[in-house]
Order: C-alpha cells, then sequence, then structure tokens
C-alpha cells in the first residue's frame, strides 16, 4: 500500500487540532467527557465516578507483545495504561489500575515522552488503553508529540462507554479505534458497572468510530494502519450476550469487521457479586461463541493462540 502518513499530522498542520484541545478541555469544566456527565469541575480537581481530575494517571507504558498480531508486529504495540476509568466493571482484570488507580499524576508533556519513547523502540503504534475519561490530557499532548517527530498511528482502546460528541472530536487524530462491546443486557450493564445503557451507548459509539475510519486496514507487512477492531470477552453462560454482539456487528457496522473474540475471562475483583461470573469459561463455552460469530456472518478474526484453564 502506499506510504501512510497518520491523520492527526494534517489535523496539526491545519490547525485543527489546536481547535479541538480547546473544546475537549472545556469539556472539563463541568466534566462532559464521558456518557456520565458528572457535571465536577476536573480542571480545579474535582473528581467524578472516574476519580480522575485535571491531570490524566498513567500506570505504566511498555512495548506490548499480547494485542491483536496486526497492533503487535515484531516490535510491539506502544501501550499507556491510564489509571481509573469511566465504567469500573465489577470483574476488571485490571482491578489494580482501573478501581485502585494504582499510577501517577502527569502533565501533557510527560505523556508526549511516552510516545516518543515507545515510538523510538520501534512500537509500530501508541495503544491508549482506557481513554475515554482522559481525552482532554490526550488530546494537550499531542503537539507536544508531534514536534518531536511522532509519526505512528494512535490507536484508541477504550471500553466502548464514549459519547458521540467527543468521539466526533477525534475524527482526524486516531486513525485506529479498538473497542471492547462487553455485554448486552442493561440489568447485567447495571450490576457490572453501574451503566444500564451500555450497549445503546457502544452501539452508537461504534457506529461513530466505523464512519470515521472503515475496516481495518493493514500495510504489506500485516500492520494495522487505520481502521475498526473489536475485542469481545466471553462471559461464562453466554452472559456477554455474543451472537446478540456479532449480530449487531454485521449488520449495522460490516461483516468485514476485525474481531478479538477473546477467551480469558477470569473471576477477579468482585466478580463474585454477579451470579455466574465466579468461574472461567469453558473450551466448550467459547467454541460456542465462535460459532455464533460465524453464523453471524463474521469472517475476520484475530488469530493470537487460545489458552484454557477451565474451572
Amino acid at each position: 500500500m502506499p506510504s501512510f502518513t497518520p491523520s492527526y499530522i494534517d489535523s496539526y498542520r491545519s490547525g485543527r487540532l489546536s481547535q479541538k484541545i480547546e473544546m475537549a478541555h472545556q469539556l472539563l469544566c463541568k466534566c462532559e467527557v464521558c456518557p456520565r456527565k458528572c457535571g465536577v469541575d476536573r480542571i480545579n480537581n474535582e473528581v467524578g465516578f472516574c476519580r480522575t481530575g485535571k491531570l490524566a494517571l498513567v500506570c505504566s507504558y511498555h512495548a506490548h507483545f499480547g494485542e491483536e498480531a496486526p497492533l503487535v508486529g515484531k516490535k510491539g504495540s506502544g501501550t499507556i495504561f491510564f489509571s481509573y476509568c469511566n465504567l469500573l466493571c465489577c470483574f476488571c482484570q485490571n482491578f489494580e489500575i482501573s478501581h485502585q488507580g494504582e499510577g501517577t499524576a502527569v502533565y501533557p508533556e510527560q505523556i508526549a515522552g511516552m510516545m516518543i519513547q515507545l515510538q523510538k523502540e520501534g512500537c509500530h503504534n501508541i495503544n491508549f488503553v482506557t481513554p475515554s475519561h482522559v481525552v482532554p490530557q490526550i488530546l494537550a499532548a499531542l503537539p507536544v508529540a508531534i514536534e518531536q517527530g511522532l509519526h505512528v498511528p494512535l490507536v484508541y482502546n477504550t471500553g466502548a462507554y464514549d459519547r458521540v460528541e467527543v468521539l466526533e472530536l477525534l475524527e482526524g487524530v486516531f486513525d485506529m479505534y479498538m473497542p471492547d462491546f462487553k455485554f448486552v443486557d442493561p440489568e447485567l450493564s447495571e450490576a457490572a458497572c453501574q451503566a444500564g445503557d451500555y450497549a445503546l451507548v457502544a452501539k452508537q459509539a461504534l457506529k461513530e468510530m466505523f464512519r470515521q475510519v472503515g475496516d481495518l486496514v493493514l500495510d504489506d507487512s500485516g500492520i494495522a494502519m487505520k481502521g475498526l477492531l473489536v475485542r469481545h470477552l466471553v462471559l461464562p453462560d453466554n452472559l456477554a450476550g455474543t451472537k446478540q454482539v456479532m449480530e449487531f456487528i454485521v449488520n449495522e457496522i460490516s461483516p468485514d469487521t476485525y474481531v478479538n473474540i477473546m477467551p480469558q475471562y477470569y473471576p477477579c475483583g468482585l466478580a463474585d457479586k454477579i451470579p455466574g461470573l465466579n468461574r472461567r469459561i469453558t473450551e466448550k463455552e467459547f467454541r460456542s461463541a465462535m460459532e455464533d460469530a460465524r453464523k453471524a456472518g463474521i469472517r475476520r478474526f484475530d488469530q493470537r493462540r487460545k489458552i484454557f484453564q477451565v474451572w
């Protein structure tokens, strides 16, 4: 494919990025960054559901080799793990980071430095993990990184509880979106993350992401350059509603969506508060989920080796 230039380069040169930064910053005054719209003054360090004030918190950043194959390549995906979250799923497998806030407050210049360091290490992309509550802080870091030579694609790695209006600000900034469509049952999403509207919000978010970037595009070496990747974590007893999730993707997004159906659920955090979530999934449950996806019409799957530990 022709040489690829990330979209944020043009947004920076045209001045659109600076406009987006200002608009995003204003969302912090009476916080409307995510669908919870807590209304707190984060600029003055008031905190709402995500427990994050003016500065983002980062737990770690490094080359990650456990991500989807097109992101990892030979040099890894350059992940930046933000602390706290706007979902706080009770079964989160990064409980210490998302619920307990393990990490350090960082200025935009420090986030920029992380991006540049990961690029210097050869990472194929910069992968922002759990970015929904810190969109303004990420945007504020970009001009500094661009001026220092940032040129790899950016990945928005999200739980999909994102406002469409905020995603619209990210058009021309992120070339890849990687939402995790978690579940469809409003009772489960309310019990698991106090977000009974999760499925409705996630569906609208995925539609907006796809509108911006389309299906996943790879370069000649199989590295992702632009597009949508969707993750789906299989839960015990089909609590995630895999069939309905996959039918939505095929019918309302695209049958060529790159999908990673993940078998690695294990009970941690506060998982025991919800009946059925106190065990790992079985291989039979995973195979059934894969079959549901194929029957729905999904045809692009992540090819990483699946490992099971059955209870």
